[in-house]
């Protein structure tokens, strides 16, 4: 009995570091955040950082170029997800049969995923270049147009262009964690289901996907959260412009933080991606049947 209050007192003991890591560097700052978003709170002027109420979140409602970065989120987030899922899954389908230099290809396939996001940002605004970019060079030679495109000043193509840059970027995620999951499923089943007379069609719907659905869930969740805080990409590739036209909400808060330093109205911006995030988690979990994020 000593010693197994000994263990678990030593348990508690290894666990105060990282507790406290995570209480000093993620929670403090995330209620000092939402505490600035009630505040006036502008590093040009100190003077008075009294409470406005809701003052932030109605300046924020009445700016057009956060209602047109709010649309821009649904757009970035729902195109790069559905894209990169399905995408990731077809990469996954064709990697998990053997074939000649397999190791060789799922490298290439995997390498974005080690590239970090200012990397990314950095290639693909080469490749968007308005005047000596790869696109343009190609669309020219094809002869589809006749002068460059200015892909990242239009406010036509700019969101565009870092949503196939994103959808690049995170094709690897998916491919990864739902390769790892297909090749745990057990050849058996395919065989029975192949005797019992089950078509290519029907052993990946009625085996497959209901033993890889919990990574399907869990894969998809985390990618919501991950793109959603994704500003890396658009502000590289064109700094949430032209005229606003390519901001989603992480960009615009860290704009209104760093940028005019407003840290009420920036914090105002988070605590709305925090809510947003928050019903997503919940309404997706409920729907897909799940009662918490590890619960599948």
């Amino acid at each position: 009995m000593i010693r197994k209050k000994n263990d678990v007192q030593f348990v508690l003991l290894m666990l105060v570091p990282t507790l406290g890591s995570i209480l000093i560097l993620t929670y403090i700052p995330a209620f000092r955040g939402i505490w600035m978003a009630f505040q006036n709170y502008n590093m040009f002027d100190l003077s008075d950082t009294s409470f406005n109420n809701f003052a932030n979140f109605r300046k924020m409602a009445g700016d057009s170029i956060f209602l047109l970065a709010l649309k821009n989120t649904v757009i970035w987030v729902v195109v790069s997800l559905a894209a990169q899922f399905v995408l990731g899954f077809a990469l996954a389908l064709l990697l998990r049969e053997p074939f000649k230099g397999r190791g060789l290809y799922s490298g290439f396939v995997f390498y974005p995923w080690a590239v970090s996001g200012f990397i990314i940002g950095l290639i693909w605004r080469w490749i968007f270049n308005g005047s000596s970019g790869v696109v343009n060079d190609l669309l020219m030679r094809m002869g589809l147009i006749k002068v460059n495109i200015a892909f990242l000043s239009d406010p036509h193509y700019a969101l565009t262009s870092a949503i196939i840059a994103n959808v690049w970027y995170g094709i690897p995620f998916f491919a990864i964690m739902i390769l790892a999951a297909l090749q745990s499923v057990p050849r058996e089943l395919y065989e029975v289901a192949e005797i019992d007379g089950a078509g290519a069609i029907a052993r990946f719907w009625k085996i497959t996907v209901p033993y890889i659905k919990p990574t399907l869930i869990s894969t998809t969740l985390i990618r919501f959260i991950w793109i959603m805080n994704f500003p890396e990409v658009i502000f590289v590739m064109t700094n949430g412009g032209p005229a606003g036209h390519s901001h989603i909400l992480s960009t615009l808060m860290i704009e209104k933080i760093y940028t005019i330093y407003d840290y009420g109205l920036g914090s105002a911006i988070g605590v709305v991606i925090i809510g947003i995030l928050i019903v997503y988690t919940i309404t997706y979990l409920k729907l897909t049947g799940a009662k918490s994020a590890g619960d599948f």
